[in-house]
């Protein structure tokens, strides 16, 4: 036993700790080097701690899942959103086919329309078409002396310029509609392409889309506008030659010799066919002066067509270089990106390695020994 008499109050308290600590590490001693207790016994406060670490981490797992569901919620709702986003924008291009058809692809512009057009009767062949019609016979009564001979050559050159207005209307249809699905599948392509490019060239590429379409709107506005101008013009031209003919067949004289009879009241220039002996040296020099005005305008009119059209094709070629080159800048930050990060893994292998060497070499150099593993299980600590 200690002798107390002569401590101070803190030897007191210091000896009982160690008298304490004594007790405590014989009955540590009894408990953990009896081999029957150590097999058989239970460590209830490990287990207790085990429990406890266990439940933290099925509470780690249960908030991991948690927030992988909030993520998955998100996404699922950007997804859906973005579906939502591209079935509108499918929805508008349908609707701008269906304006585009409704507005150029009409039925009576289609091949076959003659088979069903209401009015195929009135445009059937007239009872005669020229001079050398052979169903024109001795007692048809339609064919007459002094008429006129150059009627055929005549209706020849005009049914070879309605032809090329024709040909002329139905190039610059299907150009327009080349245009239009060029344009279309732009608008695709830049698209599929937003999805995949970084937010940074969005607000760009919405910029191009939004000149395009101008470019386009202007340019059919501009072809329908023409077409327009031409049909009017078409149409009162064949008005002006049928309201000619009904007042030609009301005053007609076939009779007469008057070289007066055979000038028009609609105009200067013009004859009544059947009545006209032929053109003087005059009007045949006027006449050739008005084809090559006509032949200067036509010039002048495909010279404006096709500027416009190269206007419109290097505003595209240009709108199509922009977005190369932001893919081309993108393209070359993403490799810069990867080489940084490939040389920082490369530094890191090397310090890695450095450091294992460092660990194998210097740290753990000296080999254990006997005498290393006989200080073990010498005390419950």
């Amino acid at each position: 036993m200690l002798n107390l008499g002569f401590m101070i109050e803190k030897d007191r308290r210091e000896a009982a700790k160690l008298e304490k600590r004594k007790i405590f590490e014989e009955e540590r001693k009894k408990r953990i080097f009896n081999a029957k207790t150590r097999l058989i016994g239970v460590d209830t406060k490990a287990l207790d701690t085990q429990l406890i670490q266990k439940q933290k981490k099925k509470d780690e797992e249960r908030l991991v899942d948690e927030i992988f569901v909030e993520q998955l919620k998100k996404a699922d709702a950007l997804a859906v959103a973005l579906a939502e986003k591209d079935k509108k924008e499918r929805h508008l291009i349908e609707l701008e086919i269906n304006k585009f058809r409704q507005t150029f692809q009409k039925p009576q512009h289609r091949r076959e329309y003659d088979l069903n057009d209401p009015d195929h009767i009135k445009k059937q062949l007239p009872m005669r078409i020229n001079d050398d019609d052979p169903r024109l016979g001795p007692s048809s009564v339609q064919k007459f002396e002094g008429e006129d001979v150059v009627c055929q050559e005549r209706r020849k050159i005009q049914r070879d310029q309605l032809k090329a207005w024709l040909d002329q209307q139905i190039m610059e249809k299907e150009q327009a509609e080349k245009e239009r699905q060029t344009a279309v599948d732009a608008y695709r392509a830049a698209i599929l392409a937003r999805d995949k490019r970084s937010m940074e060239i969005t607000e760009l590429e919405m910029e191009c889309r939004k000149r395009l379409e101008i470019a386009v709107q202007r340019f059919n506005t501009a072809l329908s506008e023409e077409k327009r101008i031409r049909e009017e013009r078409s149409k009162r031209e064949i008005r002006d030659d049928n309201m000619a003919e009904i007042y030609n067949a009301m005053t007609s004289d076939l009779l007469t010799e008057n070289p007066d009879v055979a000038n028009s009241n609609l105009g200067q220039n013009r004859k009544i066919g059947y009545l006209y002996k032929g053109m003087t040296d005059e009007e045949k020099v006027r006449f050739k002066e008005a084809q090559w005005r006509q032949i200067q305008e036509a010039k002048k009119e495909k010279e404006f067509q096709k500027r416009a059209e190269k206007e419109f094709g290097e505003y595209f070629t240009q709108t199509q270089k922009t977005i190369l080159i932001l893919d081309k800048e993108i393209e070359e930050a993403k490799k810069k990106m990867t080489i940084q990060i490939r040389e920082e893994n490369r530094k890191l292998a090397v310090e890695q390695k450095n450091k294992e060497e460092f660990i194998n070499k210097i740290v753990y150099k000296n080999t254990p020994t006997e005498e290393y593993y006989n200080q073990f299980n010498t005390t419950t600590r």
